[in-house]
């Protein structure tokens, strides 16, 4: 894994996820699935931070976020 992708950290916006679970379907390694509607990330050591999830969100609740701290 590059060192970029190390340096961003995956983020939901609980309150913004309408359920919709296109972001499960789109994600490659299985790490998100839908709890009462709403998307829930479950295994964050196995995401490889592709974007995928981000790109086909239509509502903008999941994202990849820099890491300002390194």
């Amino acid at each position: 894994m590059s060192d970029q992708k190390k340096r961003k950290n995956l983020k939901t916006i609980y309150e913004w996820c309408k359920g919709c679970g296109i972001c499960v379907a789109f994600c490659p390694v299985k790490v998100l699935k839908l709890e009462d509607e709403k998307v829930k990330v479950i295994d964050y050591d196995k995401c490889t931070r592709c974007g995928l999830c981000e790109l086909r969100c239509p509502d903008f609740a999941i994202y990849l976020e820099e890491d300002h701290n390194e």
